[in-house]
């Protein structure tokens, strides 16, 4: 197959032109950087400098390693206090993806995610489709996170509205991106640290609480495990919560064409082992957070639910440990997590851009800093007004962004199945059929249990996809995209 052919005197951004770097006579290996995107018909244009610890820090601060202090309550109700066994159940669910990941990572390490991967191992219109659907993703992640920080810390300094901070966040995160994929990687290493360093507070005090039987703590297996309440229906529903609680680790594919060297295998290597790491530490947490309401199967609606793991905190070790607790997640969230976030949408326009999937404009990248310096701005202009405009409203943004990440995982599976089974009849039945196939029947049994505002949200995004795609191909901008030399 060939790349969309650029207009006439115009060689497209990325396109297999025989000038541009990396391409025909003189080009580099393609075990190299360069040559790998060159055997796709790609001129190598961001930096290449990450290696597997940036990948797994970025994968790291992008689904929060402190993400349970905003939502303890919410999955405490849901499993009637089992809370460290649905993270648990989560991670299971989420490592079929996990692999699938891997291996689409491996055949085609290049930016766009799964827009890359099922346009590559199905077809291109399934993978503009894909792309669509995770667009609604990526481009609803900053919003809902700059909404649930501003929420966060108007309540802790009730004189500043909301809007002002959506404003310093997006500004704050849009320069950092805009300096480089370095800096972005040097602060992640930072936000980690101060993460895991409010988290061991936490855990330190909260395990001296539970030994000195504060509030009647004692150490239990309840958190894992109550079988006189463990049913079916139950686990099915902590795995509605856990899967959605995981969703980020994608993002690591995002960073395909800015691993140093071009090696194919780290982004998938990173991609699970920033799964595993923070599946760990989130029940480690929770399961102490547990202890130290003992006897407790839910918490009442409403400020109780959304403030639990604030309260465990300050029967923990204090006053000061629930502000603390509370300020890190806010921060957490805005900065840290929203700036990675930024980052990967910006890469994912940049990859559909340079194919003359979205505008072209999308494609262009700064040539000193190598950063997509339009999609960044783009990203953050949307942000903006979104968040304004979506001020409050965190539940239907929380619905919108899961249908867009679950159904392009749906994708995924399936392109792994296409490619490596069918196309290429791969005895690896375990990685290429099985997993694949359990990891669909996950997320699609969570998808189909959505929220109904999120399903007809996502449905009616997808028709609009429909319609987009419909208009490309008719005016010859949907050719297919060139597999591997």
């Amino acid at each position: 197959m060939t790349t969309a052919s650029p207009r006439p005197g115009t060689p497209e951004p990325g396109s297999s032109d025989p000038t541009a770097p990396g391409a025909g006579a003189g080009a580099a290996p393609v075990g190299s950087g360069e040559g790998t995107l060159s055997s796709f018909g790609y001129a190598q244009e961001l930096k290449r400098s990450l290696s597997l610890a940036d990948l797994v820090i970025y994968g790291l601060v992008f689904m929060v390693p402190i993400a349970p202090f905003t939502i303890f309550g919410v999955v405490f109700n849901g499993s009637k206090g089992m809370v460290a066994l649905t993270y648990l159940i989560g991670l299971v669910a989420m490592l079929f993806t996990a692999l699938s990941y891997r291996e689409m990572s491996r055949a085609f390490p290049i930016a766009g995610s799964v827009y890359a991967y099922a346009g590559r191992g199905i077809n291109p219109k399934v993978g503009f489709l894909a792309g669509w659907a995770i667009l609604l993703d990526y481009l609803l992640i900053p919003t809902l996170l700059y909404v649930m920080s501003a929420a966060a810390l108007t309540s802790l300094v009730p004189a500043v509205p909301q809007w002002a901070w959506v404003i310093v966040f997006v500004l704050v995160n849009t320069v950092i991106n805009f300096t480089g994929i370095e800096s972005t990687a040097r602060l992640n290493r930072i936000f980690l640290c101060g993460e895991l360093v409010v988290l061991a507070l936490f855990v330190g005090f909260g395990l001296a609480a539970v030994v000195n039987g504060e509030n009647g703590a004692h150490f239990s297996l309840d958190p894992l495990l109550k079988p006189e309440v463990l049913t079916p229906g139950l686990i099915f529903g902590a795995l509605s919560i856990a899967v959605l609680s995981f969703l980020g680790f994608d993002g690591i594919s995002t960073l395909s064409e800015e691993v140093r060297d071009g090696d194919r295998k780290l982004v998938g290597r990173g991609t699970l082992i920033a799964l595993c790491v923070v599946a760990a530490l989130f029940v480690v947490q929770t399961y102490v957070a547990a202890l130290l309401v003992p006897g407790r199967e839910s918490f009442a609606d409403g400020d109780a639910t959304n403030s639990a793991f604030y309260d465990i905190a300050e029967i923990a070790g204090g006053h000061w440990l629930k502000i603390t607790v509370a300020v890190a997640a806010a921060l957490a969230t805005g900065i840290a997590n929203s700036l990675v976030a930024q980052a990967a949408t910006s890469r994912l326009l940049f990859s559909m851009a340079r194919d003359r999937k979205l505008p072209r404009f999308l494609a262009h990248v700064h040539p000193t800093r190598k950063t997509p310096e339009r999609a960044i701005l783009f990203v953050a202009a949307i942000s903006l007004v979104l968040g304004l405009f979506f001020t409050g409203q965190i539940d239907l943004l929380s619905s919108l962004v899961n249908f867009g990440a679950l159904f392009s995982f749906l994708m995924l599976h399936v392109a792994v199945f296409v490619h490596f089974k069918l196309r290429n009849r791969s005895t690896r039945w375990h990685l290429h059929m099985l997993a694949p196939a359990l990891g669909f029947v996950i997320i699609g049994s969570v998808l189909v249990n959505a929220d109904d505002r999120a399903k007809i949200g996502g449905l009616i995004w997808l028709a609009v996809g429909a319609v987009v795609l419909l208009v490309f191909t008719r005016t010859g901008r949907g050719s297919d995209l060139k597999l591997e030399d």
